[in-house]
């Protein structure tokens, strides 16, 4: 039999390592693809939302709280009283779990971080503390934990005075299980910062109640690319018709979100940054309110600096969702300032849909149209000098509330 001579051993060997590259790049090829595909969609990989599930999820949940490990001003409503009942799921998303319920005739949202109690990392006490149910852990370390907690999830040091709406009313029989339960909630950020804003913003869904690590919102129709206004208008005020109606509610809507972002932008101690805008993440009350109702992106200004600030090759490594930053190539890392704004990513993702030239209406007068369409090109793109940022200047927020301004009286005329 003839033997292989060592050119055709070379051959053979120069191809496995082929086959190997090749196999190699493959694979990285897929990885990057579903990275991206993550990216753009996150929930291409979420469970599928049942009933079925949902249902168990909330009928462990209430046999934890007869057993004593969690509690909640919602547990005896849900698990005894039969007066806060599930209705529907609407998405389970990378763990989270977001389900419709109507509490005493009035419809809200159960959300939660994670599907299981188990699922949060449980509060570490002293043994002694944890022998007699928690009842002698002072409350001064015991806020000192809470608030690193919170720290942690926000980015903010906080006064003791600021934990309030967090902080178990009282010690009783169940402390340990308030304990847990306080635990499991402020390791969720959305419950922290809807929390913390449940008397400062009108542009927040105030937290009714909580059953363990599942907290209640009120219930908000969310937005959708699928609705011709981003948002349901049937449940507004006056019910708009016609393309001047729904040219005033638009304009109204409009409004509200400039005041949203000029809200988070300069009334806290930092700015809040939303770093994933869409319809889906918003609703509209009857009042055309514009409410955030997932915030699961959104940032204060001392967390967005920890999350931009990361090793990088180019600017595009320096995109977090909707918030970018610039890479120094130097250095190979990026700043931890944001280069665009919330306002620009409203003009490109919200107000580009209502204000395009394809959706003029005869209801307001052209030129002012086109004077709003060019100012929300403006914004969305806007020009930086060299070496300055390129977020939309602040003179352009100004321009879009004095067109929108003008478009509802425009309207009101029309009217008469």
């Amino acid at each position: 039999m003839a033997r292989s001579g060592p050119g055709r051993r070379g051959r053979r060997g120069r191809c496995g390592r082929g086959a190997l590259l090749a196999c190699a790049a493959w694979t990285a090829g897929w990885v990057l693809a579903a990275a991206l595909l993550l990216r753009a969609r996150p929930g291409a990989l979420s469970e599928r939302c049942t009933d079925e599930k949902s249902r168990r999820i909330l009928a462990a949940l209430c046999q934890e709280y007869r057993g004593g490990v969690l509690v909640g001003d919602l547990c005896e409503d849900l698990c005894v009283a039969g007066t806060l009942s599930y209705q529907r799921c609407l998405y389970y998303e990378r763990g989270k779990k977001v389900l419709q319920a109507d509490w005493r005739g009035r419809p809200v949202i159960l959300k939660s971080k994670e599907e299981a109690f188990s699922s949060f990392q449980p509060l570490s006490l002293p043994d002694d503390a944890a022998e007699d149910g928690g009842q002698d852990f002072p409350e001064a370390e015991l806020l000192l934990v809470v608030a690193g907690e919170v720290r942690n999830a926000l980015g903010l040091e906080l006064p003791n005075g600021s934990l309030g709406p967090l902080w178990p009313r009282r010690r009783g029989r169940r402390w340990l299980g308030q304990l847990a339960t306080l635990w499991s909630l402020v390791q969720q950020e959305e419950f922290v910062l809807f929390s913390l804003l449940q008397d400062l913003s009108r542009h927040a869904p105030p937290v009714l109640g909580s059953c363990g690590h599942f907290y209640a919102v009120e219930y908000l129709a969310a937005g959708s690319p699928r609705h011709r206004a981003l948002f349901p208008l049937d449940g507004a005020a006056g019910a708009p018709r016609g393309g001047r109606g729904q040219a005033k509610a638009i304009s109204d809507m409009a409004l509200s979100f400039l005041d949203m972002v000029s809200h988070f932008d300069d009334d806290f101690s930092h700015r809040l940054h939303l770093c994933d805008i869409k319809p889906e993440n918003f609703a509209i009350r009857s009042d055309f309110t514009v409410v955030a109702i997932d915030v699961d992106m959104a940032f204060f200004e001392p967390k967005m600096r920890e999350i931009l600030e990361q090793n990088c090759t180019g600017d595009e490594d320096c995109n977090f969702f909707d918030c970018f930053s610039k890479c120094d190539l130097r250095a190979h890392k990026c700043g931890a300032e944001r280069v665009n704004s919330n306002l620009q990513v409203v003009c490109d993702k919200i107000f580009r849909h209502w204000f395009s030239s394809s959706l003029r209406t005869s209801a307001v007068s052209v030129p002012l149209q086109l004077q709003l369409r060019d100012a929300v090109q403006e914004c969305a793109n806007p020009r930086g000098t060299s070496g300055s940022a390129p977020g939309a200047a602040p003179d352009v927020f100004w321009k879009l509330q004095r067109l929108l301004q003008a478009t509802q009286r425009e309207l009101q005329e029309a009217e008469k």
